[in-house]
């Protein structure tokens, strides 16, 4: 993720231009953008107060904004180095990476010791999948501020986007002092992977439902070094969980924890364990439905052949959306870049036979009323309450197709054969260049070869069911 620091220097007096970056500074967003409006209606042409509005927006998502203001901070003051800084990390967001790259070298040519580009030019870097060249600009800035948070997270997801998860997972405990995650909530004394026996150990979830999925198969391992393990989750994941690891004792966030000796983030138990590619745990699948509601929606999902008029070859969920997760800004950024729509999926009604389930739930899940012209499009999602139940529904299907959410994780836990829609950014945890999974098994990889353009994956994935449906329906 890029960052971005207010600059202190102005032409104005020093009381006016320190009001806003002053504002800005202490996280007062809103007062420290009618702040810099005023600054600019005395001085337009002030570089400086340019620069930090620019900056503002930019982190708010503004980005349009954001690049005609520092378009013209850099016109005016062309030696100033902190705004050829937040330029590139505006055309970053944008995912133009040549243009953000070239920003940051003019920074550096301005200010070689600028350890905020250098770290975004690592980051602008990791996102042209140039990992190994990115590293050196990533140590460089940590060298310079060794005790900056989001420039050692920055060079952890490099390292963990190569495979490199002893260093890569080390360097992640960063991610409590940076603005991807900010500080944990964790109360009592930390575990650090050490034996607790007789004691009781407290595992907190983190980031979204699919980390807790994805990293929770840990769990059980943990327990083998001590005593009693508790997991705290959201409500939503609870009885799935709870079924799936029946000899731990799993709470919902909203408990109050029984008494316990230790706390650990789940997304540090890769790190605490000791976790390399080759030693991931339960790649197979892990996950329980409830065999009860796995009957249920069999015998929905027959109705529905009826109600169809078809006997399809393949039965597949579908999910197009994430969740916006708006409260946070870097992750709704993310969201607008892995998310499509469901009509940008229209080229899968050209499979014959295929007969979709729509998996979206939240705001999303409407598009499911109009579906793509040829698309038979089944949507039950309103009797999707919880993980447990979607669960069930997808133990039903053949395949789940899905951009990378929740389902992803869900779907491949269970075993079911995933086939994912990844950005060209795509996360960390899907490795650089591979098409399959060291996490899930059965999970196959379509990510974009160029920013903002879906049609490749989608086509490419098009044709693999196309003779997927094909083999199947001709019994191979």
């Amino acid at each position: 993720m890029s960052h971005t620091s207010p600059s202190e220097k102005s032409t104005m007096s020093t009381t006016q231009v320190m009001d806003g970056a002053a504002l800005h500074r202490a996280n007062r967003l809103q007062e420290a953008v009618a702040a810099y409006q005023v600054e600019l209606q005395k001085d337009p042409n002030n570089a400086y107060v340019l620069n930090n509005y620019g900056g503002l927006l930019c982190s708010l998502g503004e980005f349009r904004a954001a690049q005609d203001l520092l378009k013209r901070a850099v016109k005016i003051k062309p030696d100033m180095a902190d705004a050829w800084s937040n330029f590139g990390n505006v055309l970053f967001e944008q995912q133009d990476y040549r243009g953000a790259i070239e920003s940051y070298k003019t920074c550096l040519k301005l200010q070689p010791q600028h350890a905020l580009a250098l770290s975004n030019l690592g980051v602008a870097l990791d996102g042209q999948r140039r990992h190994s060249l990115a590293q050196n600009f990533h140590k460089m800035a940590i060298k310079i501020e060794p005790n900056n948070g989001q420039s050692r997270t920055n060079y952890a997801l490099s390292l963990l986007a190569q495979g490199e998860y002893i260093e890569g997972f080390k360097a992640y405990e960063w991610r409590w002092n940076s603005n991807i995650i900010g500080k944990h909530n964790l109360q009592g004394p930390l575990w650090n992977g050490e034996s607790f026996v007789g004691k009781t150990l407290l595992i907190h979830t983190e980031g979204g439902f699919g980390d807790m999925l994805q990293f929770v198969r840990f769990v059980p391992f943990v327990a083998e070094r001590g005593g009693q393990v508790i997991v705290k989750v959201r409500k939503e994941l609870l009885t799935l969980l709870q079924r799936s690891f029946p000899n731990q004792l799993f709470i919902t966030v909203d408990d109050v924890a029984p008494p316990h000796d230790l706390e650990c983030s789940v997304g540090s138990l890769p790190y605490f364990l000791g976790t390399t590619l080759q030693t991931i745990p339960l790649s197979k699948g892990y996950l329980k439905p409830d065999p009860a509601k796995v009957a249920a929606w069999q015998k929905r999902l027959e109705k529905d052949l009826f109600f169809n008029a078809c006997v399809p070859t393949l039965r597949i969920g579908l999910v197009w959306a994430g969740s916006p997760h708006r409260e946070v800004r870097y992750v709704e950024f993310v969201d607008k870049r892995r998310s499509i729509s469901l009509q940008s999926l229209a080229p899968l009604a050209k499979a014959p036979n295929v007969l979709f389930y729509s998996l979206q739930v939240g705001e999303k899940s409407i598009q499911a009323k109009t579906p793509p012209v040829g698309m038979k499009l089944v949507d039950h999602s309103k009797l999707l309450h919880d993980f447990d139940d979607t669960a069930a529904l997808v133990s039903n299907l053949d395949m789940v197709i899905a951009v990378d959410t929740s389902v992803v994780h869900l779907a491949a836990g269970l075993g079911k054969p995933v086939w994912m829609l990844s950005r060209y950014d795509q996360c960390w945890r899907w490795l650089c260049g591979r098409k399959d999974s060291p996490w899930y098994d059965k999970l196959r990889i379509y990510q974009q070869p160029e920013a903002l353009n879906w049609s490749f994956p989608i086509n490419d994935l098009v044709n693999d069911l196309s003779h997927l449906e094909r083999d199947k329906r001709l019994g191979g």
